[in-house]
């Protein structure tokens, strides 16, 4: 009789399996960057990640986006630390680096080869790409920021990923978004950021999705 009790309750637990699978895990978005994503400067929750997270999860997608920015990292430190943090094994990946390249004068081609690196080693693993460019400054002259600003375009049709064009547009030159130092956006510019920045990041994570088994 008390087996025939267990065979009943193991039905039932099944049924139940059948009628309420588990539920998928969150979606995994690794915004690997520097300081401009890295939330320096800001409180906590007011950097660029967690503010994605939430605007994502507000629009009903079901995603942690993991901080992966470094300050004053570089792509060469972007390149060198990427198996570490592709650890948590994201589903996409936010790139967002070039900045301090630019920042030191570093060679635009040198950038591009990393970048490109890293791109590829994306590629190779199946994670969907959104690349986030950045635009020299002024300062360099025109030559230094033709070649660096075109970097980004190109390096997104060689490896067919989604490009964003400008990390710090509507908030670069603005004081009321920025911080004092005038480079990196306070608590405001990151909400201006993440606005933009919401329908790229969206599709990245409609394909994402697209290619889960």
């Amino acid at each position: 009789m008390r087996f025939l009790r267990f065979l009943g309750h193991a039905g039932l637990i099944l049924l139940l399996y059948q009628a309420f699978p588990a539920r998928a895990e969150s979606l995994r978005l690794l915004a690997l960057g520097d300081s401009l994503s890295s939330g320096y400067g800001l409180q906590k929750g007011q950097g660029f990640a967690p503010r994605l997270e939430e605007a994502l999860r507000a629009r009903g997608r079901d995603v942690r986006v993991i901080n992966g920015g470094v300050a004053g990292d570089t792509t060469a430190g972007g390149l060198a630390r990427l198996d570490w943090a592709l650890a948590e094994s994201p589903h996409a990946v936010l790139v967002e680096l070039g900045a301090n390249d630019m920042l030191r004068g570093l060679s635009p081609e040198g950038a591009e080869r990393n970048l490109d690196a890293i791109l590829g080693r994306l590629k190779d693993r199946g994670i969907p790409v959104l690349l986030i460019g950045m635009k020299a400054s002024a300062n360099f002259g025109a030559d230094y920021a033709k070649r660096f600003d075109s970097l980004y375009p190109r390096l997104a049709k060689t490896h067919n990923v989604s490009l964003y064009p400008f990390f710090l547009e509507g908030v670069a030159l603005n004081p009321k978004l920025n911080q004092d130092d005038g480079l990196h956006p306070n608590a405001l510019g990151v909400e201006e950021i993440v606005r933009r920045i919401l329908p790229f990041a969206e599709r990245l994570l409609s394909q994402a999705k697209a290619k889960r088994p």
